[in-house]
């Protein structure tokens, strides 16, 4: 079969996914006054106005990148809601650290709003938006919002935190390399530099192209696939049928080959230099009985059988030389900044696609948990999009999941306003782009520890 080259496809999926992380700068056509400022820290927010204001004031968190100031997800988005009344802020965070910016995300976001209040005026509501990493700062803000926002919308977000995001990360690393690239099983933490990160991504994608073209080379691709979360449907594809287990891992090893890697190798980088150190860890990890946790079992026993393979042989193997240690400190920074739903002080709807394959949709399942846990499940709605791609929302499906949490706020309750069905009816009478709201529900996040 054919191998895609990382030069030219992976350069392609990088710029996409870096464009739905960060959310581009708003369009100004439906805006008759822009704003912005320097925050104490030297982050800047900015600020967009309607010409009819109906006092709602939707302050968005940005996603993973640099830190550039941005007020909504993209610029048909911000054009929508500018003409339908609302008011639009949002910071950079702090551009002298790190892009995984959650150390002074939360505090810029309360200061953009403080700044917004003095230079243009009393909003009679503030609404949190986030997407992406912004995705968990947003659900930070709705934890500990309570006097400063009244709900909050989440969009594709990182709500299972920094350091689950690391482990099973590590985990599908791990396996990549002790299979199919051995002399990088130990250099998968502790990177020196960003570009470190990505000549180890390339060295790991090159890897897996070679790998994919032996029917034991594509059990092992489904079983780091697993651990990754990582979803079976691949833009321009159609989903494979539940049983058909070889087009499965075909459309995963798609994303792999075409620049997955090649984003999330470095931006561990970014969270080790956040955080001061190593994140993840392995040592004492059963990778047996992750894989037993994962919605891809059944998938990577067939390929396992169909291979000649032994599967318990390679999970033993993995268990055996699980011998990673994490920054005792750095783990402990990381759960302070960037884990969320501890509690719930504000209403949160969250929407996901449903093929994720940046931020798995599985990290919903674990935030559920834990607001669960805290208490708060009344307060959290999640919804789902059956679609492809990180962040791949129409302009349609964001402003639908917003007036779910208007109704929230208006009435105190819920009533049906988030579930598939009335979020698309809202969606279709928009009559803008089109909607594809289901009724989901996602599997255990498998890799937490």
């Amino acid at each position: 079969m054919p191998r895609p080259r990382l030069t030219t496809l992976a350069a392609a999926c990088a710029t996409a996914l870096a464009t739905a992380l960060l959310g581009p700068v708003t369009s100004a056509h439906a805006t008759t006054a822009h704003y912005s400022g320097t925050l104490t820290d030297g982050a800047t927010w900015i600020a967009d106005t309607p010409d009819h204001w109906n006092g709602t004031l939707l302050l968005f968190s940005h996603g993973f990148g640099p830190t550039t100031a941005a007020d909504a997800p993209s610029p048909a988005v911000a054009q929508a809601l500018l003409a339908a009344g609302y008011a639009l802020a949002g910071s950079s965070y702090d551009p002298s650290g790190s892009m995984w910016a959650l150390d002074s995300a939360e505090r810029d976001q309360f200061a953009a709003l403080t700044a917004f209040r003095r230079q243009v005026g009393t909003p009679t509501r503030v609404i949190s938006v986030g997407q992406s990493m912004g995705g968990l700062v947003n659900a930070r803000i709705a934890r500990d919002g309570a006097g400063r926002v009244d709900g909050a919308l989440g969009l594709c977000g990182l709500v299972a935190g920094g350091v689950d995001l690391d482990n099973y990360q590590l985990d599908a690393e791990y396996t990549l390399a002790t299979f199919f690239d051995p002399a990088d099983a130990d250099v998968l933490v502790n990177l020196d530099s960003q570009a470190d990160g990505g000549a180890l991504a390339d060295r790991l994608t090159k890897a897996v192209e070679s790998a994919q073209q032996t029917p034991a080379g594509r059990a092992r691709i489904a079983l780091a696939a697993a651990y990754l979360n990582l979803t079976d449907w691949a833009p321009g594809q159609q989903p494979p049928a539940r049983g058909d287990f070889a087009g499965q891992e075909q459309q995963q090893y798609a994303w792999l080959a075409q620049g997955l890697l090649g984003f999330i190798v470095p931006a561990r980088w970014s969270v080790e230099q956040s955080a001061g150190g190593n994140t993840s860890w392995n040592q004492g990890v059963d990778y047996a009985g992750l894989l037993r946790g994962s919605a891809h079992a059944k998938q990577v026993e067939a390929l396992y059988r169909d291979a000649g393979l032994d599967l318990r042989t390679d999970l033993n193997r993995l268990t055996r030389g699980a011998d990673i240690t994490a920054d005792p400190a750095a783990v402990a920074r990381l759960k302070r900044t960037s884990t969320a739903g501890q509690s719930l002080a504000v209403p949160l709807l969250d929407i996901h696609t449903t093929a994720d394959q940046l931020v798995p949709v599985e990290q919903e399942s674990a935030f559920a948990g834990r607001v669960r846990a805290a208490g708060d499940s009344a307060l959290l709605r999640q919804a789902y999009v059956a679609r492809q791609s990180h962040c791949n929302f129409t302009t349609a499906e964001v402003v639908a999941g917003l007036h779910a949490v208007e109704h929230r706020l208006d009435t105190g309750h819920w009533d049906d306003a988030a579930s598939a069905a009335q979020l698309q009816r809202s969606a279709d009478e928009l009559g803008l782009d089109g909607a594809a709201f289901t009724d989901y529900r996602p599997s255990r996040l498998t890799g937490t520890r």
